[in-house]
């Protein structure tokens, strides 16, 4: 079993929460680096949430 399983069995039930803590990790990485690299981290997040089941809350907005 792989780390990522073992993730995905934690938050099982909780994906609201884990998806708060992307959003929160990817504001901060944003804020430390000044925007430098917010296409990255937005990139991150949207694939984070797809490893881990979760939905990602802009999918049914136009893209900005």
């Amino acid at each position: 079993m792989g780390m990522l399983d073992k993730l995905k069995g934690l938050m099982k039930g909780h994906e609201e929460q884990a998806g708060k803590g992307i959003d929160k990790a990817g504001d901060y990485v944003d804020e430390r680096t000044q925007g430098k690299y917010r296409s990255q981290v937005d990139t991150t997040q949207e694939k984070l949430r797809e490893q881990l089941g979760g939905q990602d809350p802009d999918q049914d907005q136009p893209p900005r």
